[in-house]
């Protein structure tokens, strides 16, 4: 299973040689086997890589991150035709009904909820951090089919004011924790991507996100029980202006701990899961998405 996650942000030279990643820097040369690569992110404008390498990491089913002038992910490249049978899993997903797709998109919104209120508990600085804590649980419980009544927008609504303060707005733009945010949320955005390609699915079909410009709402669909993860970490070590420690750090978030069915895995592989529990969906072959619970920020271990 591919588990490295490579940044590259010192001008670059990347090739392949003998299904190794070469990076060749001013400061040292280094390789890692294609196989190992997760995700690639290149930051530096001025990095070159080759057709072969992209290629090849096309076909090993990883993502590769491009970064703007302002050092934030603008497109990633995700594998294609890479299941043996992706037409068979194409024409599954589309077929999917509406009222199932009402209802895992409640299982979604009940998940991102509680993962919202858990990131509440684990930051006792928040406004009210108890009182809200409790009525995200409770408006957990009341999410209907489909999320009638929008409890996803209400709860993030006193989510954020409660984490980062009333004064706090998403379109701020000024405020270096939006910053962080989108940074993290880009990184996530990739690695469910790349994961739904891998298996098979067309990612601009989405379960409830439909929009005719986003190419990839089907991982906006899966990314919501997610976010708090960097939600957390955002809450936990900003508001300072996003360096490109940060930035590395923002990415190994892929690899701290989260729950899914009392077992700990590293967020990457729970993308993993949940796109494996919506595959057996999509067959016939279980009901329930396998979603994700955050736990306290923790690198995974593989022992």
């Amino acid at each position: 299973m591919a588990y490295r996650h490579v940044i590259v942000e010192s001008e670059a030279k990347l090739s392949l040689k003998n299904n190794q990643l070469c990076v060749n820097t001013f400061h040292g040369d280094g390789t890692v086997p294609i196989e190992d690569v997760s995700t690639l992110l290149i930051e530096n404008r001025r990095s070159v890589i080759s057709a072969a390498a992209l290629a090849a990491l096309a076909r090993s089913g990883s993502a590769v991150f491009i970064c703007d002038e302002f050092h934030m992910p603008c497109a990633v490249l995700t594998p294609f035709s890479q299941h043996s049978r992706q037409l068979e899993i194409t024409k599954k997903q589309l077929a999917l009904s509406v009222p199932v797709k009402k209802q895992l998109w409640k299982q979604m919104v009940v998940a991102k909820i509680s993962n919202q209120a858990k990131c509440l508990s684990l930051c006792p600085h928040a406004e009210s951090a108890n009182e809200v804590t409790e009525k995200l649980k409770s408006i957990s419980k009341q999410v209907r089919s489909g999320d009638e009544g929008n409890s996803e927008g209400h709860a993030a609504a006193i989510y954020f004011s409660a984490l980062f303060g009333s004064k706090f707005s998403r379109s701020d733009e000024l405020d270096p924790r939006n910053a962080w945010l989108n940074y993290g949320y880009a990184i996530l955005r990739g690695c469910i991507a790349r994961s739904l390609c891998v298996y098979g699915f067309f990612p601009a079909f989405g379960i409830w996100h439909h929009s005719a410009l986003n190419q990839f709402n089907l991982a906006d669909d899966f990314i919501e029980p997610f976010r708090p993860v960097v939600d957390l970490f955002t809450a936990q070590f900003s508001p300072q202006e996003l360096s490109p420690q940060n930035k590395r750090q923002l990415t190994n978030l892929l690899n701290y701990d989260v729950r899914i069915s009392k077992n700990m895995y590293a967020l990457s592989y729970a993308v993993e899961r949940a796109v494996q529990s919506f595959s057996a969906v999509c067959t016939g072959k279980r009901k329930d998405l396998l979603l994700p619970e955050i736990v306290p920020l923790k690198q995974h271990s593989y022992e």
